[in-house]
């Protein structure tokens, strides 16, 4: 079971163990982390469950897809670290993965 920290806005750290499978996103929902609003439920058609992967992970994570990017672009305070937490699907590989809220989703 890989962990995941979702370091909140405020710095609240959400340390969970999470299924190799789930996203991201649903672990954040799961765990009422806030700021991750995710309005459409995964479906990559919005921008309310944005995050920042930690600079140490950005590699292995690797870039958005070009659907992910084109949604990026309505999300708030794109960085180059950015990607759709909808978007990260947990995998044995991504034990320890960390990622940060932004102050705000769009």
């Amino acid at each position: 079971m890989p962990k995941l920290t979702i370091v909140a806005f405020d710095g609240t750290r959400f340390d969970l163990d999470v299924d190799q499978g789930s996203t991201v996103m649903e672990n954040a929902v799961r765990n009422s982390v806030p700021g991750i609003e995710a309005e459409c439920g995964g479906a990559c058609a919005c921008a309310t469950c944005h995050v920042y992967v930690d600079e140490a992970w950005t590699e292995q994570v690797g870039q958005p897809e070009a659907m992910e990017e084109d949604m990026l672009d309505f999300a708030f305070d794109v960085r180059p670290t950015s990607r759709l937490s909808c978007q990260i699907r947990m995998k044995a590989a991504y034990d320890g993965l960390v990622v940060h809220v932004p102050e705000r989703q769009a």
